[in-house]
């Protein structure tokens, strides 16, 4: 499947991966529709891509709007979830159970909650991405909620993939990526650990957003590909 003409949905696509796969899809010839929760992203997203794309600010946490957000866009052909929080590392004598069900209300239960509202709205041959991390593999001190959320989201990838075919099911699990993520860090605090991971990566130095974004275009374009998690880590999980 070639991308050109295509209508994809990216939820979460206005800054950092998601942003970066929505451009780099419509300058191959995708309409995009880009979502976030704020409209100043919103913005700042359409400024950086064509006219033909469409910015949408919804609340992905209240599921009256992401059902009237879906009820309102009409039919494409793939879902793009790249939502997520600002990362924080919590160890257990820190652990906040609120704190944790945020993470996986909108990385694991929202992601759901939109594939299910896509599947009706998706033409032949369309697919969902989800996004995962490479902490689900290569887990660490303080990343006890971070990795089961990304396991999760992998095994319920899989799962779809058989319950929804023949549509195409996938997720991606980018390392550590230069993205706004991290933005709960100090701008010095971010360098330094974008530094240190760098040294210890096969590839020597840590993911740019359009890094991961051409995983997605992949999975996008190779339509025999499903209940596939690809691993855009730099070799990170092998050492």
């Amino acid at each position: 499947m070639t991308i050109s003409g295509t209508r994809i949905v990216l939820l979460g696509g206005t800054s950092g991966i998601g942003l970066a796969t929505a451009i780099a899809a419509a300058e191959q010839g995708a309409e995009v529709v880009v979502v976030s929760s704020r409209q100043s992203s919103v913005d700042a997203a359409l400024a950086q891509l064509p006219e033909t794309a469409v910015g949408h600010a919804v609340d992905l946490t209240d599921s009256g709007a992401l059902r009237g957000f879906f009820d309102s866009i009409g039919r494409f052909d793939h879902l793009v979830f790249t939502a997520g929080e600002n990362l924080e590392l919590m160890s257990l004598e820190e652990y906040d159970v609120d704190a944790a069900r945020t993470v996986f209300e909108l990385r694991l239960f929202r992601a759901l909650e939109s594939a299910h509202l896509a599947v009706p709205l998706l033409n032949e041959g369309g697919s969902i991405i989800l996004t995962s991390g490479a902490a689900a593999l290569r887990p660490a001190a303080h990343l006890a909620v971070v990795a089961a959320t990304g396991n999760a989201v992998i095994a319920a990838g899989k799962a779809l993939a058989v319950e929804l075919a023949p549509i195409r099911v996938n997720v991606v699990v980018p390392g550590v990526v230069r993205s706004p993520l991290w933005n709960g860090m100090t701008a010095d605090q971010q360098e330094a650990m974008f530094a240190q991971a760098s040294t210890t990566l096969p590839m020597g130095r840590v993911a740019e957003p359009a890094d991961v974004a051409k995983a997605y275009l992949a999975l996008i374009e190779q339509d025999y590909v499903t209940g596939t998690a690809v691993v855009v880590d730099g070799g990170g999980v092998l050492v």
